[in-house]
């Protein structure tokens, strides 16, 4: 299989402009002590993405979802993981849909 060089130049520069709004954060933001107020206020980014992410499966009407919802919220609550979360979630969804 070939691959043309104008397509691998595409992809690369498709992964930069993926990476690099990632990783300049992460980098710039690891040398700074933030702010008690600051640190306080991003512990509550992981519950309102996942709360975005509930409410919008909870348009879709489906029994599924819901039971996807129901299993993320009891391992949310549970466990206080969001990776464990979101695998229960999908995996309900998933096995049920």
């Amino acid at each position: 299989m070939d691959i043309r060089p104008e397509i691998a130049w595409l992809v690369l520069a498709c992964a930069a402009v993926t990476a690099l709004p990632r990783v300049l954060p992460l980098v710039a933001l690891s040398r700074l002590t933030l702010p008690r107020a600051v640190m306080a206020w991003l512990r509550h980014v992981p519950v309102a993405v996942l709360a975005a992410l509930l409410a919008i499966e909870a348009g879709s009407f489906s029994w599924a979802g819901y039971l996807g919802i129901a299993a993320a919220l009891a391992v949310a609550f549970a466990t206080r993981s969001l990776i464990a979360t979101v695998a229960m979630g999908v995996g309900v969804f998933w096995l049920l849909g």
